[in-house]
């Protein structure tokens, strides 16, 4: 395939012409920039074509589907052939560097004649490549059912004549002549995820080509990412001192035998994973030596570490950065602080080239619904990774079916590994009426004897699971205990709580900045580490991923997942002399309606009929079967439908529904990435 495509250019770069500004009426233009010195330079639209189809291309031979890419990327702009947009690029004499993007006042419509040509010159397949080419500066739209969908753009557009004038000034290489692709969508996969992962190249391709010619000094500085190895050798060197430094305690033995086993099973073929080990156990890390030895072992570009809340992921990325370098972690999501970042880190985040990356359950999944250039832009180097599901059970369950659909089809079609790391592994093997995940492979020998091995608590659950009790039992309560953590179900009930509770107790929740979120937290880490006295009243932000150590941890009645993580705040580190205590309680009111609602009569449920500890693997199974059975669905806004992911009639006419489907797949309601914390 690249042979061929060397047939249309002779280097990937284009050629960039320096010339006096002159009128020429033969010189079509791409975009246009003046030097200081009263010179311009002009990105001539034919090496602006050619070279997008190379690197489109490029991108898209990871997963076999270079032929399309490169006929997208030589037709998505031949609309700037028409005189109309020649008249305007010139008139505007290139002094606004994003002249390229559509959609601000007086700009001219250049991507509809290439998805009209598509059409007319190729038939029904040709309605693939007009998605991409229609959608690569407004986003991917749907076939039918709105002003803007692709159907009414091109039957607008042929009413106009975009392609008759775009063909007027057609160049004489045959550019507007070329055969059908003959490369088929994976055959099991969706048609969706496909078209929306060519799109991903088309819009890198031509973002990243326009760049280099609008400014040189940002192409530059996407460069100089050191190779996975490298970073390897940095984590074995950090484990190395961090293990000859760590005290021999049974939990640290523990945490070295779950590496081992991370390490070795690093050479298995590619594919789904999970990681089931208790809190405490050093999945963090063990998880990164899997994912980046699994990488260097299987030829894989990056590692993908998604985790579900900012307040974890700050934990994590600080974690990573004192391993690789400030320099060397990206860390995408909607909480970052803007002097964190620098210019390199903030062109990493656009499309995700680079070899280690931190962002979050939003940013992630979002993005492999999404309709916008600037989400999808980042999907195609997705591909070929290894991807950590840190605390694999809050993938939101109302989600859980298209996302489970994805994950398949990005392990089977586009070689990403996944690992489901978590201590409560939820129950995802396939059964009836639910598809789940097929092949998923337990990274542990022996998750029941860590369990067995890594018991640190005693759980006390209520005697009356009907008998709620008051606030201010629970605050009497908690005010026996030198050093406490008591975990509520919301933030109103963390206000109640602490409300009652002595002038030096501690608040958490989510509605502090991170910033000051992080402080505390820290606050917290060193009193107990200095055994100061300490009494935390919380939401569950503090449930999975932060590592704390309490000697006693209270729990509002919630789901068992919920109550295990919090069992994980609890003697840690085993350095009590006996276990610690965890205590279960039934709080004045029950959750709120909805999913927490839902999960707390599961809860409740499988703890009621427990016999003995209730903390055990199996009481997980047990519980997310029943938690899953009773919500309304799986795929609440049916996203499966709107993609046809199942691959039916609709997707054999291509018809879908993008922008629906991407305004629809928010996984926190209402405000998408800028809220990734805001339900904690």
């Amino acid at each position: 395939m690249r042979q061929n495509i060397g047939k249309l250019v002779s280097r990937k770069q284009p050629r960039r012409s320096e010339k006096v500004n002159a009128e020429n009426n033969t010189t079509y233009l791409a975009h246009v920039r003046q030097l200081p010195n009263g010179r311009w330079i002009e990105h001539f639209l034919e090496e602006h074509l050619l070279a997008v189809a190379v690197l489109a291309a490029e991108f898209a031979s990871v997963f076999n589907s270079q032929d399309w890419a490169r006929l997208s990327g030589l037709w998505h702009d031949i609309g700037k052939f028409r005189e109309k947009f020649q008249k305007y690029i010139k008139s505007v004499s290139g002094y606004d560097a994003e002249a390229h993007i559509e959609g601000a006042p007086g700009r001219v419509d250049h991507s509809t004649a290439g998805a009209i040509h598509a059409i007319e010159e190729l038939g029904p397949p040709g309605r693939i490549i007009a998605y991409l080419i229609a959608g690569h500066h407004a986003g991917l739209p749907d076939w039918n059912g709105e002003p803007a969908s692709l159907f009414q753009r091109i039957e607008d557009g042929k009413q106009k004549g975009y392609r008759q004038e775009a063909l007027q000034n057609a160049p004489t290489t045959g550019l507007f002549n070329q055969p059908c692709p003959t490369s088929s969508p994976p055959q099991d996969g969706s048609f969706a995820l496909w078209i929306r992962m060519l799109f991903s190249c088309l819009v890198d391709a031509d973002f990243l080509d326009t760049e280099a010619f609008m400014d040189e000094r940002r192409k530059d500085l996407r460069a100089g990412y050191p190779a996975l190895n490298e970073l390897l050798s940095a984590f074995d060197q950090y484990m190395n001192d961090k293990t000859a430094n760590a005290t021999d305690s049974p939990v640290n033995r523990i945490r070295t035998e779950v590496l081992r086993q991370c390490c070795e099973k690093a050479t298995l073929p590619p594919g789904l994973f999970s990681l089931t080990v208790p809190t405490g156990g050093g999945k963090t890390l063990s998880s990164t030596a899997f994912a980046l030895n699994h990488a260097m072992h299987h030829g894989k570009q990056r590692v993908i570490y998604v985790i579900p809340y900012t307040s974890i992921l700050e934990q994590t990325a600080e974690i990573f950065r004192k391993i690789f370098g400030d320099e060397n972690v990206i860390e995408h999501h909607s909480n970052l602080d803007p002097d964190k970042e620098d210019s390199r880190s903030r062109l990493a985040t656009e499309n995700w080239d680079a070899p280690i990356i931190v962002t979050t359950n939003v940013q992630f999944f979002e993005s492999l619904f999404a309709a916008r250039t600037s989400r999808c832009r980042k999907l195609h180097n997705i591909v070929n990774s290894v991807v950590v599901l840190d605390e694999a059970q809050l993938l939101p369950p109302e989600f859980l079916a298209p996302i489970l659909h994805v994950m398949q089809d990005l392990s089977q079609n586009y070689k990403v590994s996944f690992v489901l790391s978590t201590a409560t592994q939820p129950a995802f093997s396939p059964r009836p009426k639910f598809s789940g995940l097929r092949g998923v492979q337990e990274l542990m020998d022996d998750p029941d004897g860590l369990y067995a091995d890594l018991k640190r608590v005693e759980a006390e659950l209520p005697r009356d699971f009907n008998a709620p009790r008051t606030w201010e039992s629970i605050a009497e309560e908690l005010q026996q205990y030198d050093s406490v953590l008591c975990i509520v179900n919301s933030r109103t009930d963390c206000r109640a709580l602490h409300a009652l509770m002595p002038r030096d107790t501690i608040h958490l929740s989510a509605l502090m900045c991170g910033q000051h979120r992080s402080e505390v937290i820290a606050d917290i880490k060193q009193r107990l580490k200095d055994g100061i006295p300490t009494r935390v009243i919380s939401t569950q932000l503090v449930e999975a991923g932060v590592d704390i150590d309490f000697p006693v941890v209270y729990r509002a009645l919630a789901g068992l997942d919920a109550v295990a993580q919090a069992a994980g705040r609890c003697n840690r580190e085993g350095m009590l002399p006996g276990m610690g205590k965890v205590v279960v309680f039934v709080p004045p009111k029950p959750a709120v309606p909805g999913l927490l609602r839902k999960a707390q009569q599961s809860g409740q449920e499988i703890m009621r009929l427990t016999e003995g500890d209730p903390l055990t693997r199996e009481r997980f199974e047990a519980y997310f079967r029943h938690y899953y059975a009773s919500l309304n669905s799986l795929d609440e806004e049916n996203i499966i439908g709107l993609l046809d992911m199942h691959n039916r009639v609709e997707a054999r006419r291509a018809e879908f529904s993008f922008r629906t489907a991407a305004d629809k797949f928010q996984l926190i309601k209402g405000s998408s990435q800028k809220t990734e914390n805001k339900a904690r």
